[in-house]
């Protein structure tokens, strides 16, 4: 056998034992009578000593020539270390190698395979396998198994059965770009990786599986941030005979399950907000409730004067930023560079500093006294020593672009500890949304989604006004899940179709297969998908996902490891009757 035990394993208990061992050697140093090696694998360092009067010389020999990530085999006895390490689970025990042999060689590698490693990003994504040794990735990844595992076991309890559903499907215009791929028996055709189980899941419920999970790949030909990969993994989940209600409780549970049992944090409360009121308060449909800075809509308090750019603006809107009248102006002017990039988009900024002594100093001091500043500081909620930044602009964008000030000043105060958990679910979205370039309304969601009962007249006179029987479950700012309740009756499938702009023929050819099911005893259902890759994540304590997937791809959606995506072989092409025009 390669191990009796692994590298992680042995104690002073074990002293004494013949072992073996077999793993990478971490490092090694030769002080000429004696040999240290820190022989690693997955589990953990034991430190292996080859002395050359109790090591047959043979094998100090052969350890004189190992060099890091070597991967060696040893056999030998645990004696106790005379210099113990406090710092590794096996620091009190040594082994003294008897038997030495070299499984396979290795390069010097590229970086350090250390926890503090040298390799920048780019490099470590080119040896990604040797970036998985690293304790950060490796236990980013084991991490990411104890998580998928523990939804498992709840989702089971709960009645929930795990149903595997196609990842060759058709291509739908709705959404996002579909990845696609052509089918060699099917001159002409091609098939689209899924990006959701969306169909198949509410299909399922057609057929009775009224409790259904998956922790499923999914595939989003679309541009790429930090967060976002072009495959990516969500736990997928749908249920028969619901309402809102029932899907909010048993997802909730979930979650407070989940915080429990690997942050050890309990969370009773998850309060609600509508998404009117996100974007009044906080300019986003997925706000951080960790700290306030709260918008103040300003127009009241701030219309009456001749100040030109506030009178012709929308919205006039601030927020109160803690502490913030400390800021030198040196500090402001870098804030108003900030909210000027091209990514933000903002036009400048007006600043209000609340005096410790009780009196105001703006930038508009020109055009509003110290009693006009007051009120400005009581609608934003400001209190002496804060300091209040304020946008005006057009509705929608002003509030985005304040949205991201208040993200970024709350992570330049410390506000957003990785440690602290604030669950939010946020409700009654739009069914629809109105697109400039389609001149269109598409589903905020997407189609299969359940107008509010209530609002299903409106879709007629004011599309733009119905409410969705939508939910997202948003964790520190970061939407973590999100779902509907789902129509269920081919009669009003139809009618959303016909407002979204298909014609009766589009819509049976995209979506009969499910109108049809429809016909046979659809039963009433819902459900919700979670972003898997971002809420292990940030159970991990970041908001980035790249180190908590095995083989991420980089932000131009390129596998810089394997050199995907890549040509294809032209007379694959040929038997796809694929031709490029290059």
């Amino acid at each position: 056998m390669y191990r009796s035990h692994s590298c992680g394993e042995l104690r002073t208990s074990d002293i004494d034992k013949q072992v073996t061992l077999s793993g990478w050697v971490q490092k090694a140093r030769d002080k000429g009578f004696m040999i240290w090696v820190d022989l690693r694998d997955r589990y953990g360092i034991t430190q292996l000593i080859f002395d050359e009067e109790r090591t047959p010389a043979a094998v100090v020999e052969k350890a004189k020539t190992l060099g890091r990530e070597f991967v060696i085999q040893v056999k030998g006895n645990v004696i106790e270390r005379e210099s113990k390490n406090p710092n590794i689970p096996t620091g009190d025990i040594e082994i003294l190698v008897t038997e030495l042999e070299i499984l396979n060689e290795a390069l010097v590698p590229p970086f350090t395979i250390e926890d503090e490693t040298d390799g920048g990003e780019d490099i470590r994504m080119k040896y990604r396998y040797l970036d998985i040794r690293r304790n950060p990735v490796k236990n980013s990844l084991m991490f990411r198994h104890q998580v998928a595992m523990k939804v498992r076991n709840y989702l089971s309890d709960e009645g929930f059965v795990e149903v595997e559903t196609p990842y060759l499907i058709k291509s739908t215009p709705e959404g996002a770009r579909d990845f696609v791929v052509p089918s060699r028996m099917n001159e002409g055709q091609f098939y689209a990786l899924p990006q959701s189980p969306q169909t198949f899941k509410q299909l399922l419920m057609v057929g009775g599986m009224d409790k259904y999970f998956q922790i499923v790949k999914c595939f989003r030909d679309e541009d790429l941030r930090a967060d976002r990969q072009p495959e990516f993994t969500q736990i997928d989940c749908e249920m028969a005979f619901v309402e809102q209600e029932d899907i909010l409780h048993i997802f909730e549970g979930l979650t407070k399950h989940l915080i429990k049992d690997i942050k050890g944090i309990n969370i009773e409360h998850f309060p609600r907000m509508t998404y009117d009121e996100a974007m009044q308060t906080y300019g986003n449909d997925k706000p951080d409730i960790r700290f306030g800075m709260k918008f103040g809509e300003l127009n009241v308090v701030s219309q009456h004067k001749e100040f030109k750019v506030f009178n012709e603006a929308e919205l006039v809107v601030g927020i109160a930023v803690p502490g913030g009248a400390s800021y030198t102006r040196k500090e402001i002017d870098k804030l108003v560079d900030w909210v000027k990039r091209p990514q933000v988009g903002a036009l400048g900024m007006v600043y209000v500093k609340c005096n410790e002594d009780g009196s105001f100093k703006s930038s508009v001091d020109k055009f509003y006294d110290q009693e006009d500043l007051s009120k400005w500081a009581e609608v934003t909620g400001a209190k002496k020593g804060d300091l209040i930044c304020v946008l005006s602009g057009a509705k929608n964008k002003v509030r985005g672009q304040l949205s991201a000030l208040r993200m970024e000043l709350a992570e330049r105060l410390g506000l957003r500890n990785p440690e602290e958990f604030a669950p939010l679910w946020v409700v009654d979205f739009p069914l629809l949304e109105w697109d400039e370039d389609t001149e269109r309304y598409h589903a905020m969601h997407h189609p299969f989604t359940s107008p509010k009962p209530d609002d299903i007249p409106l879709l007629d006179s004011k599309p733009g006004d119905v409410r969705a029987n939508a939910y997202d479950l948003v964790l520190n700012g970061n939407e973590i899940g999100g779902g509907s309740i789902r129509i269920h009756d081919k009669e009003t499938q139809a009618l959303m179709f016909d407002h979204l702009g298909f014609t009766p023929e589009e819509a049976k050819e995209q979506f009969g297969f499910l109108m049809d099911a429809f016909q046979y005893g659809a039963p009433p259902h819902g459900g919700i998908a979670f972003g898997f890759d971002r809420l292990v994540a940030i159970l991990g304590g970041q908001e980035t996902i790249r180190d908590f997937i095995a083989f991420p791809k980089n932000n131009n959606g390129r596998d810089v490891m394997i050199d995907a995506p890549a040509n294809i072989d032209q007379e694959q092409l040929k038997e796809l009757s694929i031709k490029l025009d290059i």
